[in-house]
């Protein structure tokens, strides 16, 4: 049977069309104005997952992303002073080869100087601070490591040859369940803490350079011509320390590396996911556009005439 078709049904069925063509331009219209085929849940649950999961992905990888970097800038400033260190060491060595052999008293007084300079600027190296912090007292960052006395200070507050510093390790967290160590301990560079019982065989780099100002000033050069092997026992562990950091700069860059490759890859599957494809969103609201103006247009016509017209 025929269902008969009234002005009614007509005008209900134009202005639901019309409504449902409007809701779709101004769906296209914020994903427009947005860049984001993504605008609310309902537009994409299952996308907004997605979407959620790379936000949270790509928050904890530039977080991995700044403790590389701060890692890098900690493990440069290390391998700094460990080269500073070690020029001294070698500017020591020099010093003392000259002191073993027979000189003039002055000469030997003006080599001692130097020695004791060398040993402050030892001192100050071991006290030194990155962003606020010492550097080589291990997780004892707000801790002086090394006391501010020269070697020929006559109080009875410990020597810079008489501290243990902290061993601890500052360590950043680079990625999911990898950290690493960043920071060097000062008696693992300087070395270890002189006492009454590891005195004669202690190569502590401040020790070794006291000993040699005081067989200076006794003019005993054979003694100091002794100590060379305890200053190149040291070199040889500053070297090491300092091949340790290089490795570790290493595998840093390379997690720098890795960090970028996974922030740019997140970084696409988000793109997929939340942005709107601009070419497809302007074509398909031009062609929305069209067909609401042929809709009002053909609205036009289905209203017949009224009344008042025929009066007219």
């Amino acid at each position: 049977m025929a269902i008969r078709v009234t002005q009614s049904m007509l005008n209900n069925q134009l202005l639901r069309n019309v409504s449902s063509n409007l809701n779709k331009m101004n769906t296209l219209q914020n994903q427009l104005s947005t860049g984001k085929k993504i605008n609310a849940p309902s537009d994409d649950p299952v996308g907004l997952t997605f979407a959620m999961r790379y936000r949270n992905e790509l928050s904890s990888n530039s977080q991995y992303i700044s403790n590389v970097d701060s890692a890098l800038s900690f493990i440069n400033y290390t391998d700094t002073a460990l080269g500073q260190i070690g020029d001294v060491a070698q500017r020591a060595r020099e010093l003392m080869v000259q002191g073993s052999n027979t000189q003039p008293d002055t000469a030997y007084s003006a080599i001692r100087l130097e020695l004791s300079e060398l040993y402050n600027q030892l001192a100050e190296i071991g006290n030194s601070k990155f962003n606020g912090k010492y550097a080589f007292n291990g997780e004892q960052t707000t801790a002086q490591p090394y006391p501010k006395l020269s070697m020929d200070d006559t109080s009875t507050e410990a020597k810079a040859y008489e501290v243990t510093t902290d061993l601890g390790q500052v360590r950043l967290e680079l990625s999911p369940s990898m950290t690493l160590a960043v920071n060097v301990p000062g008696s693992e560079i300087f070395g270890e803490a002189v006492t009454p019982a590891n005195e004669t065989d202690n190569d502590n780099l401040f020790y070794v350079l006291k000993q040699a100002c005081d067989a200076l000033d006794s003019g005993r050069p054979e003694q100091v011509s002794g100590l060379l092997a305890k200053l190149d026992s040291r070199i040889n562990t500053i070297l090491e320390k300092r091949s340790e950091i290089g490795a570790r700069m290493n595998r840093v860059e390379l997690i720098q590396g890795r960090l970028g490759d996974i922030e740019q890859n997140l970084t696409e599957l988000q793109s997929k996911t939340e942005d709107a494809d601009m070419a497809y969103v302007i074509t398909n609201l031009q062609m929305e556009e069209n067909v609401y103006q042929a809709s009002l247009s053909t609205g036009a016509r289905l209203i017949q005439p009224s009344l008042i017209d025929f009066l007219r």
